[in-house]
């Protein structure tokens, strides 16, 4: 009886046979035939079967248990071994009459089915079919759960973003109140990022930092207007109210997994930290601040410098660049001081940066 069109399966899989007995592969590849397969592919040597196997990519296997030099659960080993730990092949043992023990330690080690050798042939395309069928089921359902995978994870990108979009533009609605055009966050994240690249941090924390550094003063948010714009020096106790926004920014952001925010509170808490242990709000010193909080403090200190306040004019570049130079070691990391003073040395960099200054 023709059995193409009872076993559709077969039709599109690859099927390996593995066995030294060239009267029983015939006869194997005979049935399957008869089955619609096309694929059939027989190797009679084991030492070539893994290469067969790497080259072939079938979707199941007959192997022989009794072959020489390499018997079967030699082979089964070498077959594993190519395989990923996601993917499931299906693998059936031919054996002339193994004992219960050898069907055991055949089942422990990964075997789907024994087929015996001289199985009437309706019954050997059942097996063979059956084994067939899990695996096109496994891979359905490692597909639907690969797609679920992608929707979850682009959901959670689009939900990331979106929350970095509403902190960034708090942090712009902060830096408006004493920045008339809220550049000053976009300068800084630019600077940060290009310091991190001289210092030749690898380019995912660079575009990290580039964009963490921008949330670091969020919580000016929480800072009353009257110190902020206030147009003269503040008193102690005024300052140290000014100092909380390291403090504020840091709990706002607190919480936050996403990578780049969570880089950001701990810039927002550290920006301020001086590498002598006189910063704040923590009085952190040397290593012990982290090494963004220390990039972005030089970034912050020579924009803001360069920058217009209500309480002072703009100091010109080169001033400020000396007074990077002199505080180095102090204020400042001497490292990440010298990357910087060495950055705004490179004509193509100063370019870029008056560019941004003068597009904001």
């Amino acid at each position: 009886m023709e059995l193409r069109s009872q076993f559709g399966v077969f039709a599109a899989a690859r099927i390996l046979v593995i066995d030294d007995d060239e009267d029983n592969t015939t006869l194997l590849v005979r049935h399957l035939r008869r089955t619609g397969s096309e694929e059939v592919l027989v190797v009679s040597d084991p030492r070539e079967a893994l290469n067969a196997f790497q080259a072939f990519r079938p979707d199941a296997v007959l192997l022989d248990l009794r072959m020489r030099p390499l018997d079967g659960f030699d082979v089964l080993k070498l077959l594993q071994s190519a395989t990923p730990p996601h993917v499931y092949l299906p693998v059936l043992m031919m054996t002339g009459g193994a004992d219960e023990q050898t069907k055991e330690r055949a089942l422990q080690e990964g075997v789907a089915d024994f087929v015996p050798k001289g199985l009437e042939p309706t019954e050997l395309i059942l097996r063979v079919r059956n084994v067939l069928r899990t695996r096109h089921l496994y891979q359905q359902v490692q597909q639907q759960n690969e797609s679920l995978e992608m929707i979850v994870e682009q959901r959670t990108r689009e939900l990331r973003a979106a929350q970095r979009e509403v902190l960034e533009r708090l942090a712009l609605a902060a830096e408006f109140r004493d920045d008339a055009t809220g550049s000053h966050t976009r300068r800084v994240g630019v600077l940060s990022g290009r310091i991190a690249e001289c210092l030749e941090f690898p380019a995912d924390f660079v575009e990290a930092i580039a964009s963490a550094a921008q949330l670091h003063d969020l919580g000016k948010i929480g800072i009353p207007d009257q110190l902020l714009l206030k147009p003269g020096s503040l008193s102690e106790e005024e300052f140290d109210i000014l100092r909380q926004h390291t403090v504020i920014g840091a709990q706002i952001l607190s919480g936050c997994q996403e990578p780049v925010l969570a880089m950001a509170r701990e810039i927002a808490l550290t920006h301020h930290e001086r590498w002598d242990g006189c910063g704040y709000p923590s009085r952190l010193a040397g290593e012990a601040i982290p090494i963004t909080g220390r990039i972005v403090a030089v970034a912050d200190s020579f924009d803001a410098m360069t920058s217009d306040r209500t309480y002072r004019a703009a100091l010109p570049e080169d001033e400020a660049l000396r007074e990077i130079e002199r505080h180095a070691g102090t204020q400042f990391d001497p490292t990440i001081a010298n990357a910087f003073l060495g950055l705004m040395r490179d004509p193509m960099h100063c370019r870029q940066y008056h560019s941004i200054r003068a597009g904001a």
